[in-house]
């Protein structure tokens, strides 16, 4: 047998499954912009997304936050270098920390929730049934599930982004004897703009992924349980990958010198 026909069919089998996600991609991506549209289902989405994430994505951030300032703390105090902690924390909160992980934990969440939801459509036959009925599945379940992932995630980071700095606040104060006045100043005097704007644009692109691959993975699972906890799996850990590849491409785009 030819030894380099299993490589073969494995790249034959990758080339195929990255041109029918960037075709279920572009899809999704036509229907979000074309009518008709489902305001009713775009707002129960983004309520889902939005509104029931975030007690996970708070207390995730103030963990952070606190663990962060106590940290920097901890190394900086070596080179007396203390007064370094609110810039420290507030742009590593803003830039990375804040969308990486509010995204992860989204999905976690959302990503396991969207793939059980229209896998478990798709093995009862309930996709077929909305293209019987003259109801386009992609303008049905795909696009206001983009649409709410690529609104509600920036949201959710400022909310990160607000508490995680808040829990830096607390134990740079409480703990480790800061001037609330001072660190506060100093927290503001150093944060930019571009600081912020790179972490929302991070937390639309997040979004779209998560929404792109839990609709994606969900779509085309196979029949019974077992396929839709595959698909299930395959969506979180996938958009998972996807968030931290697409963080360093986008950190490479707004700060590379």
């Amino acid at each position: 047998m030819n030894p380099l026909a299993p490589v073969g069919r494995a790249t034959l089998s990758l080339f195929e499954a990255i041109g029918r996600l960037l075709l279920f991609a572009a899809l999704g991506l036509s229907h979000c912009v074309r009518p008709p549209f489902y305001p009713r289902l775009i707002w129960r989405q983004m309520i889902e997304i939005g509104f029931y994430s975030l007690p996970v994505v708070g207390l995730t951030a103030i963990f952070t936050g606190m663990v962060l300032a106590l940290q920097s703390y901890t190394g900086f105090a070596r080179f007396s270098a203390e007064s370094a902690i609110p810039s420290v924390v507030v742009v590593s909160i803003t830039r990375e920390l804040g969308p990486v992980l509010a995204s992860l934990m989204v999905a976690g969440r959302i990503g396991a929730a969207m793939a059980a939801e229209i896998g478990t459509m798709r093995v009862t036959e309930q996709v077929d049934a909305l293209t019987t009925l003259s109801t386009n599945p992609y303008k049905y379940l795909v696009a206001p599930r983009l649409i709410a992932g690529v609104t509600m995630l920036p949201i959710l980071v400022i909310v990160a982004d607000t508490i995680g700095v808040l829990g830096g606040y607390l134990i740079a104060t409480f703990k480790l004897g800061f001037n609330p006045e001072l660190y506060i100043s100093n927290t503001i005097n150093f944060l930019q703009v571009i600081d912020v704007v790179s972490g929302l644009v991070k937390a639309a692109v997040f979004g779209f992924l998560i929404a792109l691959m839990g609709c994606y993975h969900g779509y085309y699972s196979k029949r019974g349980a077992q396929g839709v906890g595959a698909a299930t799996t395959n969506a979180v850990a996938s958009a998972m990958a996807l968030i931290l590849i697409f963080n360093y491409v986008i950190t490479e785009l707004f700060f590379s010198r």
